[in-house]
């Protein structure tokens, strides 16, 4: 069947170790663009971590797609919403509680304007990384200042890899049941509205473009990217990949560094 649509993850998939597109993925992506593949980058980042990689790939207007916040967000590059799954105050009195149960900082994204808030007075060096990472603007407010009307998309515990593991081991099975749970780093755990995910989002994106799922490829290589990997017509892991979404996917590709990309492009769609 042909591949009419091709989801993207950006860090340790679009990225190579260095941060940067290769040229081969660039050349890749251009020829599968000008045959009318919708190439939509599928990501954690909010939508200022995004922008400049449409741009340097060209892939920007009104009839291109991305998706952002793992999910969350689905909207066409210039920042008209699709579909949108936020986290409730509810939830989130429940997860800043259960974060000082574990003894874990947590941190926020809020939408409408972007922006990253720690509601921990000792800023975790891990936030600091996130804001610098996706180009978001980082601040502190108390946990009483978090209110209703702010438009949560998505909240993290945060820490080192061995600590965060050590937090996580004590969630209670409930928390998994009413959230969306990924381990998107080893020192980030991200919690959404149970109705967001990748793969949900490239189901909303064929709803929205009337295109079969079965005509989509996703290609990824950490576990929030597991569920499109599921979802689509052919999922691809990275050869970079974390072991879960190797042994999920329906090819292994090569990696971020060898152009990984454009060799699973090369192979499906070109």
């Amino acid at each position: 069947m042909t591949i009419k649509l091709v989801t993207i993850d950006i860090d340790g998939t679009l990225l190579n170790s260095r941060r940067e597109i290769l040229p081969a993925v660039k050349e890749a992506i251009a020829r599968a663009n000008n045959a009318d593949v919708k190439i939509v980058l599928c990501t954690g980042r909010p939508f200022t971590g995004v922008k400049n990689f449409l741009a340097e790939l060209d892939i920007t207007g009104p009839e291109n797609y991305v998706v952002t916040y793992n999910g969350s967000v689905v909207e066409n590059t210039e920042s008209k919403t699709i579909s949108q799954r936020r986290l409730t105050y509810d939830n989130y009195l429940e997860i800043e509680a259960m974060s000082r149960k574990i003894f874990t900082p947590v941190h926020i994204h809020l939408n409408d304007p972007a922006h990253l808030v720690c509601v921990n007075r000792n800023i975790n060096k891990y936030s600091v990384y996130e804001s610098f990472l996706v180009d978001i603007p980082l601040m502190y407010r108390s946990p009483e200042e978090i209110t209703p009307q702010d438009q949560i998309i998505k909240m993290m515990y945060i820490n080192e890899e061995e600590k965060l593991g050590t937090a996580l081991a004590q969630l209670p099975k409930d928390f998994y049941e009413k959230y969306t749970c990924v381990r998107s780093e080893r020192f980030f755990f991200e919690i959404l509205n149970k109705k967001a995910s990748k793969g949900q989002a490239l189901l909303d994106l064929c709803a929205h473009l009337n295109i079969d799922v079965k005509e989509t490829m996703a290609i990824g290589d950490n576990e929030n990217d597991l569920s499109m990997i599921e979802t689509a017509g052919i999922g691809v892991a990275m050869g970079n990949a974390v072991e879960l979404v190797k042994n999920a996917a329906d090819f292994v590709t090569k990696t971020h560094d060898e152009a990984g990309v454009a060799f699973a492009l090369e192979k499906f769609v070109l």
